[in-house]
């Protein structure tokens, strides 16, 4: 796919970003707070098994979980709290208390939060891709979860991204999950454009990486709780609190 600016107006997007690559969860979509509420309710299930654990809370959410492939969620909170389970096997049931069987767990209680209170982008996320698509500016995007596809269209923004790098394609074609930069790079890849002139728009410290480490153009931070400074410290070119200040900028 080729994508240049070249023909196109200039914009108050700088010039030399030619691609928006976007993380999903808590970026375009309030997912994260669904993720949040399933991870909570099966981890504070798995904990109570074990004596002298403290429940499960947001701040370990933001420290071990956000932005990672789900079963490294699981296996690095866990050993944060030094309890060790069998890694398992994907096709694990739910029920199984193995790594695998406790994310497959998280992702039934997702799907069924998913269905149940449905979702809506941000505004100003929804917003800035609208008058991105105005410009002409390529976008994608890239997440860890497997889910994608089924957020973006309940979220009705299926249509507007030509190119979706998942924890699906991540998975067929042994990509190592943020904050290794290989799904941004393959995303940047698909849509034809360098990956110095394409920006990377994420919430979680760990996608911020993923960005500073793949040479990208510029990296957003979205502050959606995590902290600015935490952002920053990641790497983060700038942060905002919402995108719809990227968005006000090109009107």
């Amino acid at each position: 796919m080729t994508n240049s600016m070249e023909t196109m107006d200039p914009t108050p997007f700088d010039e030399k970003f030619h691609a928006v690559l976007f993380d999903l969860d808590g970026v375009l979509t309030p997912t994260a707070l669904i993720h949040m509420r399933a991870w909570q309710e099966m981890f504070n299930e798995g904990l109570s098994r074990h004596q002298g654990q403290s429940p499960y809370t947001d701040e370990d959410y933001f420290a071990y979980i956000d932005g990672k492939p789900r079963y490294d969620g699981v296996r690095d909170f866990l050993a944060s709290r030094g309890i060790t389970l069998p890694e398992g096997d994907p096709s694990d049931g739910p029920g199984a208390q193995t790594i695998c069987g406790l994310g497959n767990r998280k992702n039934d209680l997702f799907n069924t939060m998913l269905v149940r209170d449905g979702i809506q982008p941000y505004p100003g996320s929804r917003r800035w891709v609208d008058m991105l698509h105005k410009h002409g500016v390529a976008m994608a995007v890239v997440s860890s979860s497997r889910n994608a596809a089924a957020v973006l269209e309940a979220a009705g923004m299926a249509e507007d991204f030509t190119v979706l790098v998942d924890g699906n394609l991540s998975k067929v074609e042994g990509l190592p999950g943020k904050p290794a930069p290989d799904t941004y790079l393959r995303g940047a890849e698909l849509l034809g454009v360098p990956a110095g002139q394409c920006v990377v728009v994420e919430d979680a410290v760990s996608g911020v990486r993923a960005g500073v480490v793949g040479g990208f153009g510029m990296v957003l931070g979205v502050n959606r709780g995590i902290g600015a400074d935490r952002l920053r410290e990641a790497g983060a070119d700038r942060v905002v609190d919402d995108l719809d200040e990227m968005a006000e900028e090109m009107a």
